[in-house]
């Protein structure tokens, strides 16, 4: 680990690579009309390059204060009628979408020098979707979900190991067991955007836009 002060963390940040290695072609004119499709391309790739979690995403949102908060979470689906994801309606990042219904998606794979900024407004799936994802989580993951109080303070440890281990004893005893507030959101995305970086800089943006049901798509400059 480098050993720096902070008097040169701004020399230290400029001495870092950026865009290394060899980065895939990205061919605007030949993209597909729906940005979902051209996702999935990018996504599979991402996976076939070795990237980690390329599911894995920035959700932002903005509370009923106007205050944004952004985390990173995993991407459930995408097809037709948007992204999904999934959170407990009572965290903060479901009460920020029940004041404000709409959110900002970002991915970023850095080994090709890849983004994906999505746009657009919230809605919850119904119940069973909810429901039906709870259930394919791991034991651990509904445990987390069913011991609740996410975001409070934590004052021991133990108190969360025991409510952990509480929570997981109830599982066994009941598999189906589902947090009744697990909500499964879809983004319906109203603008979705494309960057492929450029050792050059000229890197390459391309926006889709919803209009209807349909989308319309156009270059940005760098």
């Amino acid at each position: 680990m480098a050993d720096i002060g902070t008097a040169d963390v701004r020399q230290y940040l400029r001495g870092l690579a950026v865009f290394a290695g060899e980065l895939p072609e990205f061919d605007p004119d030949a993209a597909p009309e729906r940005p979902e499709e051209l996702f999935v391309d990018w996504l599979t790739g991402a996976v076939d390059d070795g990237v980690r979690e390329p599911h894995a995403m920035t959700l932002s949102t903005v509370g009923a204060d106007g205050r944004p908060s952004a985390r990173v979470l995993l991407l459930k689906n995408v097809d037709r009628h948007g992204w999904q994801f999934a959170a407990g309606a009572a965290s903060p990042k479901g009460r920020d979408l029940a004041a404000n219904p709409v959110a900002a998606l970002s991915f970023h794979w850095p080994q090709q020098a890849r983004q994906v900024r999505i746009t657009g407004t919230v809605a919850p799936e119904p119940a069973e979707r909810s429901a039906a994802d709870f259930l394919a989580r791991s034991p651990g993951a509904r445990a987390e979900a069913l011991a609740g109080r996410q975001s409070s303070p934590l004052r021991d440890v133990r108190e969360l190991e025991l409510a952990t281990e509480r929570a997981l004893e109830r599982i066994e005893r009941e598999p189906g067991l589902v947090v009744p507030e697990w909500t499964l959101y879809t983004v319906r995305a109203e603008q979705v955007e494309f960057w492929q970086a450029d050792k050059q800089r000229r890197h390459t943006r391309l926006r889709y836009e919803r209009v209807g049901e349909d989308w319309t798509r156009g270059q940005l400059w760098p």
